[in-house]
């Protein structure tokens, strides 16, 4: 007999804990923590699962924080990616992205929305369930993973493949809104290389000019980018071009080489060998001899571990009926006596490897907004941190009951 989720217990404790989810954020907000230099955020993590009462902790060789409450057969795991992009223009931020801003209702910084907000969310969830008893029948896995913002979803294949951990569904805490995320686009980093013959620059007419050969490859890239597929749920597929590079003897030289990069989003029923084959197809690509291919990912992790993958991250999304859907759709009508919003991410998550690789089902709910990642002046609300630590505390009984039927 699964027990009842006891819905307004639940989230009485989550308001309980608002300050404390808000304290423990504003503690990982003040440790800059990029990609691969995520160790004190990580150390940070484990005191607080420590001080809730977390039934187990590990850190794993590629340094990914794994968190367990329980002892049951059902494995039911929760994502937050606790590394961060950087600060960009200090002069675009209104207030230190690592002291932040707080106010009755926001916390600003970076990382607040994207996603370190989850994190803390997650952990006060597992307070709740050890304070209610709540933990029956299921193994909750709360991961705090890293190089996400360099290498979605590498942290996760790490996890699946090395480790050997396969829940039977992931809640993704990144940022939604509080609302339910059933999918999103995948993508794909590309280089096209361009070759050239330097010369002077005062005879230009001796070498071959590797710049403009790329410029009528840039004209057509522009034009397939309105060609590209779609998708009703998921939406269209996208191309832009991110980087430039070249190589020159001096700037009274013709360039020798020219290289771009280019980022490919991928909607449903796209696949990376048809958006190589694509660009490998134009005839100014054909014309300028240029090679068309994928970025591979090589940076050690904070521990020094080096998991190298091509840099490919499939597109993924459950169906409106999944269970993982209609699960959070009953936890939040149990919680809040309202029907959930339930959409996507434009931005790419974990879900990648966890569902794109690997077919464990994903379904997304997290603190912030979509529009805060990335940009100057991130915040997210304590309302939402409430809230977000509620439905997790919620999340696996309801699960447990919705199998039953």
């Amino acid at each position: 007999m699964v027990k009842q989720v006891p819905f307004d217990k639940v989230l009485d404790s989550a308001k309980k804990y608002k300050d404390d989810m808000s304290r423990f954020l504003r503690d990982m907000i003040a440790i800059p923590s990029e990609s691969c230099d995520e160790k004190k955020v990580i150390h940070r993590i484990k005191q607080e699962m420590e001080k809730v009462g977390f039934d187990k902790i590990d850190i794993d060789p590629m340094g990914n924080i794994l968190g367990y409450i329980g002892h049951g057969p059902h494995l039911i795991a929760m994502d937050a990616h606790i590394d961060t992009v950087g600060i960009g223009n200090i002069k675009n931020w209104s207030f230190d992205p690592y002291q932040g801003m707080e106010t009755e209702n926001i916390i600003g910084g970076r990382g607040a929305s994207d996603q370190e907000g989850g994190m803390a969310a997650m952990v006060y969830a597992g307070k709740i369930i050890k304070d209610l008893g709540l933990d029956d029948q299921y193994t909750l896995l709360v991961t705090g993973t890293v190089q996400e913002e360099d290498c979605d979803g590498l942290c996760w294949q790490y996890i699946i493949e090395e480790s050997g951990i396969k829940p039977e569904f992931v809640v993704s805490t990144e940022p939604t809104d509080c609302q339910i995320y059933r999918g999103q686009r995948g993508r794909m980093e590309i280089r096209v290389d361009v070759q050239g013959i330097s010369c002077h620059g005062s005879a230009p007419e001796r070498g071959d000019n590797a710049i403009f050969k790329m410029g009528p490859i840039l004209m057509e890239l522009q034009q397939l980018a309105q060609q590209l597929g779609n998708d009703e749920f998921l939406g269209k597929g996208t191309l832009t071009v991110s980087e430039i590079f070249y190589t020159s003897p001096s700037r009274c030289a013709v360039a020798d080489s020219c290289a771009i990069s280019i980022d490919r989003r991928l909607t449903w029923g796209e696949t990376w060998q048809g958006a190589l084959e694509e660009i490998r197809a134009l005839s100014s690509v054909k014309e300028a001899k240029a090679t068309v291919s994928m970025y591979r990912y090589e940076r050690p992790s904070w521990t020094g571990l080096v998991y190298p993958t091509e840099c490919y991250f499939p597109t993924w999304k459950v169906e409106e009926d999944h269970i993982t859907v209609k699960t959070l759709s009953k936890a939040w009508q149990g919680l809040f006596h309202s029907q959930p919003v339930v959409d996507k991410w434009t931005f790419s998550t974990n879900g990648v490897s966890i569902m794109g690789r690997h077919g464990i089902p994903v379904i997304g709910f997290g603190p912030g907004k979509e529009a805060e990642a990335h940009a100057p002046n991130e915040k997210t609300w304590k309302e939402h941190l409430v809230t977000c630590a509620a439905m997790y505390a919620s999340i696996p009984l309801t699960y447990l009951s919705e199998l039953k039927k």
